[in-house]
């Protein structure tokens, strides 16, 4: 069906919307009902760069490097044996910087 969108509206059907205003008050309505979050609690685990982080203690285990991993030459990070790409003696390289 075609709509000839030059004609003059009809009456009989701008009856059926809404006004303006009840939308622009059901959307009030909307924001009143979230939840308002104290901004401390939002950011008290961010850390801005620069701060004095010497009174904070770490507590990561660290496991040193497995039987079944090696170090990559290239971008020195630790991965899996089945990463390997190239391997020349003890100087191995992963596949991603392989690439």
């Amino acid at each position: 069906m075609t709509t000839d969108y030059d004609a003059p509206r009809n009456q009989d059907q701008d009856k059926g919307a809404a006004p303006l205003e009840e939308f622009t008050q059901q959307g009030a309505q909307r924001q009143t009902n979230q939840i308002d979050e104290d901004e401390t609690v939002v950011t008290e685990g961010l850390e801005l760069p620069g701060a004095d982080l010497s009174g904070e203690e770490l507590t990561v285990r660290v496991l040193p490097q497995q039987n079944d991993e090696f170090t990559c030459m290239e971008c020195f990070l630790v991965h899996h044996i089945s990463q390997v790409a190239t391997a020349e003696g003890e100087a191995k390289v992963c596949a991603d910087c392989e690439a």
